[in-house]
């Protein structure tokens, strides 16, 4: 039952995205590959973006950036917390919070992407659009593993595991470098700054990323300022007395 509710999950999921995917193309303009690829001037040194292509690509950033540079790192960091949580609740939460994190994640992604194909000059000339075309196929390939997950038990679940957790590192960390890639081609071709967003989404990620380390050490901190429980309990064999009590023993041994 639980497989059937994943296939059924997972065959949703793909058919609504399919869906939206053909829909957006066929209702797409003609004309907006060419707001793109003919807005160059004269010089051809910078690209004169009409309103609608700047609205396009802006909000082509802004869902790669939630998704590649928030979501997923997010569904790291709460996988992560549940591995270190001792309540099943709490790790029940946790984990279905990263399943819906990383959906919105994907299909995010997946809307960023039906704006490029639809609106922009895809030539693949340059290496953010060949990165990101590698990234539209291995992000659904990561979801596609995690609904056939292996029961606890099976032998082949720590190499699910394994290669669940490789791509999805491999993943987000390539889509992170790609927005990096992304800002730094739109200011060649438009000649405008983008250190405000290069800022931004640096302090995020190193946020993110200490966070990420925090969480592995949390508890090694907190015990820090406490003893160890054996150093608390007497020791039959090397028991420690107050100096007056120590002598009164000793007298009474005499």
């Amino acid at each position: 039952m639980l497989v059937s509710g994943r296939n059924g999950l997972l065959l949703l999921c793909t058919c609504f995205v399919i869906l939206s995917l053909l829909t957006v193309l066929s209702h797409g303009s003609s004309n907006s590959t060419e707001d793109l690829g003919q807005s160059r001037n004269k010089t051809n040194h910078s690209l004169q973006l009409t309103p609608k292509a700047a609205f396009q690509l802006k909000l082509h950033a802004l869902f790669h950036w939630s998704s590649f540079g928030f979501l997923m790192p997010v569904g790291i960091l709460l996988v992560r917390m549940s591995s270190k949580s001792k309540s099943g609740r709490c790790v029940r939460v946790l984990f279905y919070c990263h399943v819906i994190s990383q959906i919105a994640a994907v299909l995010l992604a997946t809307g960023g992407a039906a704006l490029s194909l639809m609106n922009f000059e895809n030539s693949f000339s340059n290496t953010h659009q060949r990165v990101g075309l590698a990234l539209y196929g291995s992000m659904w390939l990561q979801p596609i593993i995690g609904f056939f997950r292996p029961e606890r038990g099976v032998k082949v679940r720590s190499l699910w595991f394994f290669v669940h957790w490789l791509l999805g590192i491999a993943v987000c960390g390539t889509g992170i470098a790609n927005v990096y890639t992304g800002l730094h081609t739109y200011h060649e071709r438009t000649n405008k700054s983008v250190g405000l967003w290069t800022g931004l989404l640096t302090v995020e990620v190193s946020f993110l990323g200490f966070f990420y380390l925090l969480i592995d050490r949390w508890s090694y901190m907190i015990k820090q300022g406490h003893l160890p429980v054996e150093q608390l309990r007497p020791n039959d064999n090397h028991r420690t007395y107050p100096t007056t009590l120590r002598k009164e023993l000793g007298m009474v041994q005499e």
